[in-house]
Parts: structure tokens; C-alpha cells; sequence
């Protein structure tokens, strides 16, 4: 008997690790994708943040 040999339960954790990896891996590529595409937009980023905004003021007549 070998000392490396490999049960069957190490074989099934690998598989799910492997394929929990590739979900993980998705999720961020489609995480930063949606990043890009709104930062690409070519629109003000503009949070509230408490202060005066210039674009939401209103002119006056």
C-alpha cells in the first residue's frame, strides 16, 4: 500500500472546490464587467455626499 494514494473523498472535495472556484471567478468577472460598463458611460459619477451639486441646481428665470 502506498502512502500517497489518494482516497475517494479527496477526489469529490477537489471537483467541488474546483467548481466552487470557477463560480467565485464568474461572479467577480461579472461583478467588474458591470463596473466597467457603467464607469464607461461617459456620465458624471456623482454620490450624495451632503454637498451642493451644480448639476441638480435649478436655473431661475
Amino acid at each position: 500500500m502506498a502512502i500517497n494514494r489518494e482516497h475517494e473523498l479527496h477526489g469529490r472535495r477537489k471537483g467541488r472546490n474546483l467548481g466552487l472556484g470557477l463560480v467565485l471567478a464568474a461572479f467577480v468577472l461579472i461583478v467588474f464587467g458591470i463596473t466597467i460598463a457603467k464607469m464607461s458611460g461617459g456620465a458624471m459619477m456623482e454620490a450624495y455626499d451632503h454637498t451642493v451639486r451644480p448639476s441638480l441646481m435649478v436655473e431661475d428665470e
